[in-house]
């Protein structure tokens, strides 16, 4: 069965209903042997495109994952980008800023860990969390040290929306190809795995009290999120609702449209010239 990304992509200007977004979908595999053969033929793949993209060294690659709590966010990354060489790809995870990154704008903290041109950069959680987590907790805000005509500028999140894909247009114009996932994880299924990482002790790590308070905000962060991937999904710069309730199946949706993009830049490896060639012969004759 054949992964199609386009149907998990939302279009510009697309209102979003969460709920009309299936939070699984039928299986891209028929059993766990057939889940890894795939996978592992997407790992080869992307790890061939990893090697063109350092090589060719004019784009960049910035990858975003957005989710509620116990989504499979750290799973992904962790299946997904396995075989990529790590001199290639670093992966950031954001959580509340500190008192350095209160004192600047909010695209301030990510911009210094976007990635270099020919490398793959992994936002666990990013600039996104300023229009999300802020907006279910606007007394967050407060502590950004904002003037008052920002804090009671009615469209504020509006502003912040323009901001984001007006930064992101920008990082499309220097060659930084942006995709951005949100893992659509189902209520119930959440709470499943909470109370499996409360039963597992070598999870238990995994879970605090403030994952539950956040539980219980779920229609506010449904609601963020909807008029978020609507403001904020762009031609250039697109969000994927990647169902999310069967782990296995997310991170085979996640690897094809990871690859997809970076087949579609369309890359090779750097032309050798005729002299150069003939230096590599003459060295190659002396090494033997």
């Amino acid at each position: 069965m054949k992964i199609e990304p386009k149907k998990f992509r939302v279009s510009e200007n697309e209102k979003v209903r969460l709920k009309q977004w299936p939070t699984r979908v039928k299986p891209f595999y028929k059993t766990d042997g057939q889940y890894k053969k795939v996978l592992a033929e997407h790992i080869k793949e992307l790890s061939r495109q990893q090697g063109m993209l350092y090589a060719n060294n004019r784009y960049a690659l910035l990858l975003i994952f957005q989710a509620m709590d116990a989504a499979g966010k750290d799973g992904a990354i962790k299946h997904v980008m396995s075989g990529i060489n790590p001199q290639g790809c670093q992966v950031f995870s954001f959580k509340h800023p500190g008192a350095e990154e209160l004192a600047h704008d909010f695209l301030w903290r990510t911009a210094r860990c976007l990635p270099e041109r020919g490398r793959i950069g992994i936002f666990n959680r990013s600039y996104y969390e300023e229009v999300l987590v802020v907006r279910v907790h606007p007394e967050f805000l407060d502590a950004e040290g904002l003037p008052a005509e920002c804090l009671n500028d009615k469209k504020l999140w509006e502003h912040r929306y323009r901001s984001i894909t007006e930064y992101e247009r920008h990082l499309h114009r220097n060659g930084t190809r942006i995709v951005k996932f949100f893992l659509h994880l189902s209520r119930e299924e959440q709470r499943r795995r909470f109370l499996a990482r409360i039963n597992d002790l070598e999870k238990n790590w995994k879970f605090s009290q403030t994952d539950l308070t956040e539980r219980n905000l779920w229609k506010e962060y449904q609601a963020a999120y909807e008029e978020c991937l609507a403001g904020t999904s762009t031609d250039y710069a697109p969000w994927y609702i990647v169902p999310a309730d069967d782990k296995e199946n997310a991170r085979l949706i996640i690897s094809q449209i990871v690859l997809d993009t970076l087949k579609d830049l369309k890359m090779s490896y750097p032309e050798v010239s005729e002299d150069r060639r003939k230096e590599l012969l003459a060295i190659r004759k002396e090494l033997k």
